[in-house]
């Protein structure tokens, strides 16, 4: 394959003559041979790998065709895809608002109508982020599910591969492709689900109404304390860091300013900030399947607030990843669902999020909810 510099924002670089087949956006932190592969760094940009990422494979293998790899945040640590090396990211949707991140080229590329499916990754909402931000359909799936040979490591205990497309059906679709184990189910009465409801509090007024209207279309939707993960996430920190120990020293100035100032603080997390850390996600996951005992599924917020202005990613970062990094966490699959105009006009999103391994009823459920909410 050849490629072409797309400097539009979206892509990193075309294929210039792509398959036949579904028009696929990969994010460039996925190795394809013969492609450049940057990882959204200027450390790479010359950087064309031998062989193509098993998931990148499984896709092409089933029909899909690469035209071209999305743009990301810098190694895929951020949330707004602002990329020091390669541009910001466009919202198709809302001219002048973040995209989303890390995969906000993939969820742009579906937002514009230049691919059909997109493949993203997700270690602390970056597949849900941008599919929120630019209302489209995004699937994280239960951890491991989709394997992750062949892509950048970010924090390997938190990263997932997975789908996202303008229709569950399409995301479904290619979780076929993706993982061959995987066998879709058909809900004999989705109304009798058990579904808990979470985090409305704190999102912006319509946000909010939008996220619980959507709930309300399962009747025995009920309000739960679903717990949040609070604290540093030094073990996160601390993934990262040994992913980057033997890039970062003597190179730093490679890296764009977000990303080294996150890279710093990584670097100065201590074995005993880690450890209680990990201690913590341990306690996290009791007490989540303690609040959940019951449940079939658990409806929240994506985010609290529509697509927002483009501003410094560590004004909004914390905001943007409270809903999401928590299931990363879990290794939960969660689908990212528009459920409806909200503030500004744009779009709200909601969370399905089902226990580990209800991948299946997951996108099911979203299926069903998806075309109620169209009506």
């Amino acid at each position: 394959m050849t490629h072409v510099d797309a400097p539009d924002g979206i892509f990193i670089t075309l294929v210039e003559q792509p398959a036949t087949g579904i028009p696929l956006a990969v994010k460039d932190l996925f190795d394809t041979a013969g492609l450049r592969t940057t990882y959204g760094s200027a450390l790479f940009v010359d950087h064309v790998p031998a062989v193509t990422a098993e998931a990148v494979r499984r896709l092409e293998a089933a029909g899909y065709a690469d035209v071209g790899k999305a743009n990301l945040h810098e190694f895929a640590y951020g949330v707004t895809s602002q990329n020091a090396h390669f541009g910001t990211v466009p919202n198709p949707i809302a001219p002048g608002r973040l995209a989303g991140g890390s995969s906000g080229g993939s969820a742009a590329a579906l937002a514009a109508g230049l691919a059909d499916a997109a493949l993203g990754t997700d270690s602390g909402g970056s597949i849900r982020i941008p599919a929120a931000c630019c209302g489209i359909v995004g699937f994280k799936p239960t951890y491991d599910l989709v394997p992750l040979d062949g892509c950048f490591p970010l924090a390997p205990s938190f990263d997932h591969a997975g789908p996202m497309a303008r229709t569950v059906a399409d995301c479904e679709r290619m979780l076929r492709a993706l993982a061959p184990e995987y066998e879709p189910i058909e809900l004999d009465d989705p109304e009798e689900l058990a579904v808990g409801v979470a985090w409305t509090e704190p999102c912006d007024p319509l946000v909010r109404a939008r996220v619980e209207a959507a709930a309300e279309r399962f009747p025995r939707a009920r309000r739960v304390e679903f717990p949040f993960l609070e604290g540093r996430a030094a073990d996160f920190m601390r993934e990262v860091a040994e992913v980057h120990s033997g890039l970062y020293p003597g190179q730093e100035e490679a890296y764009g300013d977000d990303l080294r100032s996150k890279l710093d603080r990584c670097f100065q997390v201590t074995d005993r900030e880690a450890e209680a850390s990990a201690r913590a996600r341990a306690d996290h996951r009791e007490r989540v399947a303690e609040s959940t005992a019951g449940l079939d599924l658990v409806i929240a917020p994506t985010l609290a607030l529509v697509a927002p202005p483009i501003q410094d990613e560590l004004a909004v970062r914390d905001r943007m990843i409270r809903f999401t990094y928590p299931i990363n966490a879990l290794g939960w699959p969660s689908l990212a669902l528009p459920c409806g105009a909200a503030e500004e006009g744009l779009p709200a999103s909601l969370q399905l999020i089902g226990g580990a391994g209800d991948d299946a009823l997951v996108l099911a459920a979203g299926a069903w909810l998806e075309l109620r909410l169209a009506r």
